[in-house]
């Protein structure tokens, strides 16, 4: 990126729409302002390309939606094993990774890896206004990733913090909840108080823990398409409009 001197207007960025362009021989203070944030937003963006950085963010998130729905679906099988639904761990029916990290998941990560491709002057004729008001649309979708991930997050941490539902007595036939308030995570001799399903208390802490810390890393990925997308509506699409540069560097 190269700043140039346009006589009669002042400093700006050739490509580049944000910087102040006065009709002034010389620049203002608040000219100089604007364009020491270009300067650092134009390095994040050229870093992040905007649309290029926001389509690695969805080819991310893609995966780790699935992984979520996988182990949504899987907590349905106490220890691997079928069993009746009043034997499930309610928190299971709560579909924190099948809707929350998992549907919810998939619409941002589709909106994030078409931006790449999106055509910036089919607004209006603008050649600047289709490219920025895809990426404000993109910070609208993370959004939306961040509050399913967040609710697939706090379903996790409740339902690691129950236990699971399992059979503490074998004769009776009884199924219930025996833990309270976590106390199972730090004394794992409590862990024998479930009789059944097999390893019923492996499986529900690994599970959830896994849609516990992949709800994190979407959370954390979302809010980084929450910043690209403001860099991008703020200071333009570094790759240049409708495929033409127009000498920008």
């Amino acid at each position: 990126m190269k700043r140039k001197l346009v006589k009669g207007q002042g400093w700006g960025y050739k490509g580049h729409t944000c910087c102040c362009i006065h009709r002034q021989t010389q620049p203002s203070h608040s000219c100089f302002y604007i364009v020491f944030l270009c300067i650092t937003g134009g390095f994040l963006v050229g870093t992040m390309c905007c649309g290029g950085f926001a389509k690695c963010l969805g080819i991310s998130l893609i995966p780790l939606a699935i992984v979520c729905i996988l182990c949504n679906i899987l907590l349905f099988f106490p220890g691997g094993k079928t069993q009746e639904t009043d034997h499930i761990t309610v928190e299971v029916f709560y579909l924190g990774g099948i809707v929350g990290s998992g549907v919810l998941m998939i619409f941002p990560a589709l909106v994030f890896l078409g931006l790449k491709n999106n055509d910036c002057c089919g607004c209006c004729g603008n050649e600047s206004c289709g490219r920025r008001f895809a990426m404000l649309s993109s910070i609208l979708f993370a959004a939306l990733g961040v509050a399913g991930a967040g609710y697939s997050i706090i379903v996790s941490s409740v339902a690691i913090n129950h236990g699971p539902k399992c059979m503490t007595d074998s004769v009776n036939k009884n199924w219930t909840t025996p833990f309270n308030d976590g106390d199972y995570l730090t004394n794992h001799t409590l862990w024998a108080q479930c009789k059944g399903p097999p390893n019923v208390v492996h499986w529900h802490l690994s599970l959830f823990l896994v849609l516990l810390v992949v709800g994190l890393v979407q959370v954390a990925l979302c809010a980084v398409q929450v910043v690209n997308g403001l860099l991008g509506a703020l200071c333009g699409d570094c790759c240049g409009c409708c495929g033409e540069s127009n000498g920008a560097v």
